[in-house]
């Protein structure tokens, strides 16, 4: 018997939307701190790791600057924590057409009995994107001299 598989047009556009942006071709980071056992290549897909940490306490900056505009139509986003219990928030901004614009800002709490992972996948339409920014603030404070915690970042893949 022969036989072949039908390709619906659903499927050929889910199939697009699931293409991940190899960031490590087109584009540079930039991060306000970085552990050298969990460099930021771990959470961008570049290097095989356990994603990306901080090297000193409180808010923290990654920034993806786009070799050429992109068109952004998913952000999905993996956290860690389980170590401390501790409340965390972040904010993604993208940059596009000259202007900077908050898309999303997510807080959530940590707990080592319960719970210790956050996933968070957005779908976005962002077009003539040249930079995205995420924001990561450990345990809410927003004051370096107050923290105490550490930000970390699993993975982080744009699409």
């Amino acid at each position: 018997m022969r036989k072949s598989g039908l390709v619906t047009e659903d499927v050929k556009a889910a199939a697009e939307s699931d293409a991940w942006l190899d960031l490590d071709k087109v584009a540079r980071v930039e991060i306000s701190s970085e552990d050298a056992s969990f460099p930021i290549e771990g959470a961008l897909g570049a290097v095989a790791g356990s994603g990306w940490r901080a090297a000193t306490t409180g808010p923290q900056v990654i920034r993806i600057r786009f070799d050429a505009p992109e068109i952004i139509r998913r952000i999905r986003l993996h956290i860690v924590e389980r170590a401390v219990e501790r409340s965390q928030e972040f904010a993604i901004f993208a940059e596009m057409d000259g202007g900077r614009r908050e898309v999303v800002r997510q807080q959530f709490a940590f707990s080592p009995g319960g719970s210790t992972e956050e996933l968070e996948d957005y779908s976005v339409e962002l077009k003539g994107v040249t930079m995205v920014e995420l924001k990561i603030a450990p345990d809410r404070s927003h004051d370096p001299k107050l923290s105490r915690n550490y930000a970390s970042l699993q993975s982080l893949q744009l699409g």
